[in-house]
């Protein structure tokens, strides 16, 4: 217990106190370090080789989402891609209740929609036949969660609860404000998302950074980069796990019980730096951001006070996803219309790059596990991208949930779209 304690203590005291050290590099600086030795680490499932700092430009190329028309994602052979929603303003994440009322949230860095909606399959048929706005005026909600009587909001700037029961369409109540969240971000780092452990006595928070690289000081990184921890009255919170720069996705191993959470990691150093991942999370651990990544390789940028007290504890990630991919979705697999091989594996949703001269993510990509251990990523679900050249895609994924009947439904945000993907 003194060891939880002393964790927080720590970080929240470090975090508010110490002025920023990080520092832009000089064009020479990032030549010579271009060409120093690539590093190799050790993750879960095997060597990972990552090149050098500045190995190559940090390149701006933004998307232009150019909607479906007739086409849809692809999948491998054997499953079906089909519409299952359509219509919203930005569907960015999906809570299933316990009751398999469907809640999407609309939700998006600018001219946010700011609300919730709900979908009710009555027939089985695994399509919606109900369709109503369950709660409006937010602040760019993300995470969900129903939890002894309440229905919990997780807006950018704080956590809310509001009575419900089972099956309503529409929350008519005021919610109760229960947590303040430190607000803003850089680029998508808005999000709050949302898990409750198997006996509902803890809830997980998850809160990306304020900045790329702690360049605005870490005096605005307080409560930042990390997963919180709370009890459902929002009350004995304290920093679960530390140094993971904009962790979103959260689910639990249903082998080991661990969690697990999608991370994305820095940009502008590089087409290839750094990796996003999914890891185990480990109570009390710190995972290096933003003065190490993948264990104890520097970031160059803090150089000038490189932390290494931190740097030495930092841990190696379990499964890099690809640089810059915006790992953002994560939902393990535990039902049983999927061919044996998904069972108890993770889906990944990929929003896709934005520094990477090349595009990465902009996809479902599926990490198998045997007996709790994962194993090397595969594509899922792709084609996304409809021309690298003019930089036009069809839209990008985000959430991945799980229907009662063992389909896979992916929210592609910015097409305004819910797919689902059934075995044939």
């Amino acid at each position: 217990m003194i060891k939880k304690i002393t964790l927080s203590f720590f970080l929240i005291c470090f975090f508010s106190n110490i002025q920023a050290q990080m520092k832009e590099l000089s064009d020479e600086r990032k030549m010579e370090l271009s060409k120093q030795s690539n590093d190799t680490v050790s993750t879960a499932i095997g060597k990972l080789v990552l090149p050098t700092p500045y190995h190559s430009e940090s390149i701006r190329k933004e998307s232009k989402v150019i909607g479906w028309g007739d086409k849809k994602p692809q999948a491998p052979n054997g499953f079906t891609v089909e519409k299952f929603a359509d219509g919203f303003e930005h569907p960015r994440w999906t809570y299933i209740a316990p009751n398999n009322d469907i809640f999407v949230v609309e939700s998006n860095t600018q001219k946010s929609a700011n609300r919730i909606t709900v979908l009710r399959d009555n027939d089985g048929d695994a399509l919606p036949d109900e369709r109503e706005i369950f709660l409006e005026g937010l602040n760019q909600p993300f995470g969900m969660l129903i939890l002894n009587g309440f229905f919990y909001v997780a807006n950018t700037d704080g956590l809310y609860r509001y009575p419900y029961k089972e099956g309503q369409l529409k929350l008519e109540s005021k919610g109760e404000k229960i947590l303040d969240l430190p607000a803003g971000g850089y680029n998508n780092h808005w999000t709050r998302n949302l898990i409750a452990n198997e006996d509902g006595s803890k809830i997980y928070v998850s809160v990306g950074s304020a900045s790329n690289v702690g360049e605005y000081g870490m005096e605005t990184e307080v409560r930042r980069a990390n997963i919180l921890e709370i009890n459902p009255d929002g009350t004995g919170e304290k920093i679960y796990a530390a140094g993971l720069r904009n962790p979103v996705g959260m689910d639990w191993n249903p082998v080991t019980g661990e969690l697990w959470t999608a991370v994305n990691e820095r940009d502008k150093i590089g087409n290839n730096l750094v990796p996003d991942y999914i890891t185990s999370v480990e109570e009390d651990g710190w995972y290096g951001w933003p003065y190490s990544y993948y264990g104890d390789i520097k970031d160059p940028r803090w150089e000038e006070d490189p932390h290494n007290h931190l740097v030495q504890k930092a841990i190696v990630p379990d499964v890099p996803v690809g640089p810059h991919t915006a790992s953002l979705g994560l939902k393990f697999y535990t039902a049983n219309q999927f061919p044996e091989k998904y069972k108890n594996g993770a889906f990944v949703g990929q929003h896709g790059s934005w520094n990477r001269a090349d595009f990465s993510g902009y996809k479902i990509v599926f990490v198998p596990f045997e007996d709790g251990e994962p194993g090397i990523p595969e594509d899922f679900l792709t084609g996304f991208i409809a021309s690298e050249a003019n930089s036009e895609v069809y839209g990008r994924p985000v959430a991945v949930s799980i229907l009662p009947d063992g389909s896979l439904l992916v929210n592609d945000d910015d097409s305004n779209t819910i797919w689902r993907v059934s075995a044939q």
